[in-house]
């Protein structure tokens, strides 16, 4: 049995830049972190005397005796990649899907880190990112950026950069205390509305040429995130009025994006004291953070009461194997009876 852990990611700055058509032009870039909150992949293979030859729990409970006939897409498509064949493979998460934390390229890591492991192979972080790309944006076809398989395999707060279809990695240096006061003062809240990234990504991809100019303004403010964080004489709050000067700037590069009910709780959470802000994600629905200095928290909790608190703390590890008991491998069909 396989057990791997792999952390949601949020993104700060930079979203929508990490898209190939517009990096590969004109360079791509965004800063974000994961943070306490898992996704759990457990895999092993079946037993041989099941009358079915794989089975799968997620959202939905499939038993198949043909890889083909997996509805799960991702799931499908990486056991077709790696040559798995006759498991059980069941996801638990902390959070919903469809939410904005990255969840389905976050499974897509851990599924894939799961799945070297079961055949008895240790894969790095970039190896484990650039195949979650290969699968989600090749194989499967969805539409979407490369942010979110980069953040769930690295883990921490880090820059990604991108041009020429490939990527680099850069932890921000921060010192201690400051990141300190930066995870105590980001506040997330579940606004209960799930939708589909990549349906919302296809929209601003289609409207990407439009909205060149705001991108571009977008990518320029990572610059000047990393500089907050990073010089110990800048202003840490500075983040905060970033974070909603950028989410303007967001919302104005697809339709769908916000909506009049999103609009309206970020509005009560920067009339509560809040500094800045963002729908995390592609946008349409799921997760608002915010950033709140210390002493206005509880008037922000207040002011969002009909929506779920969710505490957390940042994390540096990435997407690891937490359970490494493999058993030697027999296909069925090698079985003599």
């Amino acid at each position: 049995m396989i057990i791997t852990k792999t952390p949601f990611r949020m993104s700060f700055f930079g979203g929508g830049t990490d898209i190939p058509s517009f990096f590969n032009e004109y360079g791509g870039a965004v800063i974000s972190t994961t943070f306490d909150k898992y996704c759990y992949v457990n895999v092993r293979h079946l037993p041989p005397f099941m009358p079915y030859y794989s089975e799968l729990v997620y959202s939905k409970f499939e038993r198949v005796n043909d890889i083909n006939d997996i509805e799960h897409p991702a799931i499908r498509e990486a056991m077709r990649m790696l040559d798995i064949h006759e498991i059980r493979l069941t996801y638990e998460g902390d959070l919903p899907a469809r939410t904005g934390l990255g969840t389905s390229s976050t499974f897509a890591v851990g599924m894939l880190n799961a799945f070297y492991s079961l055949k008895g192979k240790y894969v790095g972080k970039r190896k484990l990112a650039e195949d979650a790309i290969y699968l989600e944006r090749t194989l499967c076809q969805e539409s979407g950026g490369w942010q979110d398989q980069i953040a769930a395999a690295y883990g921490g707060l880090n820059r990604i950069d991108f041009e020429n279809n490939t990527f680099k990695v850069v932890p921000i240096i921060i010192r201690p205390d400051r990141k300190k006061i930066l995870d105590e003062n980001l506040m997330l809240f579940f606004t209960g509305i799930s939708r589909f990234s990549s349906e919302i990504q296809q929209d601003t991809i289609n409207q990407q040429h439009d909205k060149r100019k705001q991108l571009m303004e977008m990518l320029s403010l990572v610059n000047d995130a990393q500089s907050i964080l990073e010089d110990s004489h800048a202003d840490i709050n500075d983040f905060g009025r970033l974070l909603d000067y950028s989410w303007k700037l967001k919302r104005g590069t697809g339709s769908k994006i916000s909506n009049n009910t999103i609009d309206e709780l970020y509005e009560r959470g920067i009339k509560a004291g809040a500094l800045g802000g963002k729908l995390l994600g592609a946008g349409g629905g799921g997760f608002l953070l915010f950033y709140v200095e210390k002493e206005k928290q509880e008037h922000v909790i207040n002011a969002l009461h009909e929506l779920m608190h969710v505490p957390f703390e940042l994390e540096n590890e990435g997407s690891t194997v937490i359970h490494y008991n493999p058993i030697v491998y027999i296909p069925r069909k090698e079985i003599k009876i």
